[in-house]
């Protein structure tokens, strides 16, 4: 079975980084993900039964997790799903796997802050020998979000606005000096 999937659930073991014998960097974590259901008998939520997968990235993808991904943090994981089965002393074993496309935080538990990794290279849409606005008070990545960066400015005056006065890391596309 090799099915499209998307699971929310919490990370159950540290992350598992390793290089494959080919060079290709990869890490693995064991998800959990428990059904919750409301018991209108007793007015509470309630856990119900918890599915167990291993996740698996590789490359790029393996890299970021290991920086970014902790026991316990509660992760939204997409990706294709293998069922794999063995024999081993006469029993028969059943292993749920997730070859992940993406990992992220889920933010219904928490807030994150996003760093943009320089090897992914120039933003899609983005001209990469057009220069990037700086000082402007505004992401430069604000055209790839479909926001009309020019349009606050043609605009009516926004006062009391500190929009205007904010610098961005063009690195990062982070305000600056902002805390996480």
């Amino acid at each position: 079975m090799n099915d499209s999937i998307t699971v929310r659930g919490f990370v159950a073991s540290e992350i598992r980084s390793t290089t494959t014998p080919g060079g290709v960097a990869t890490a693995s974590f064991r998800l959990g993900s428990t059904e919750r259901r409301f018991d209108r008998s007793a007015n509470a939520w309630v856990d119900g039964n918890t599915n167990w997968f291993t996740v698996q990235g590789y490359r790029q993808l393996a890299g970021n997790m290991g920086c970014s991904i902790k026991k316990g943090q509660r992760v939204i994981i997409v990706g294709r799903l293998k069922m794999r089965s063995w024999e081993k002393d006469g029993r028969v074993y059943h292993v749920a796997e997730i070859d992940a496309e993406s990992v992220g935080h889920d933010l219904m538990w928490g807030s994150a802050n996003f760093t943009r990794t320089a090897a992914n290279g120039p933003v899609p849409g983005q001209d990469a020998a057009a220069p990037e606005r700086t000082g402007s008070g505004h992401d430069a990545h604000d055209d790839d979000r479909g926001v009309d960066a020019d349009a606050d400015d043609a605009g009516a005056d926004d006062a009391g606005s500190d929009d205007d006065d904010q610098d961005f890391d063009a690195e990062t596309g982070e305000l600056k000096g902002a805390a996480a």
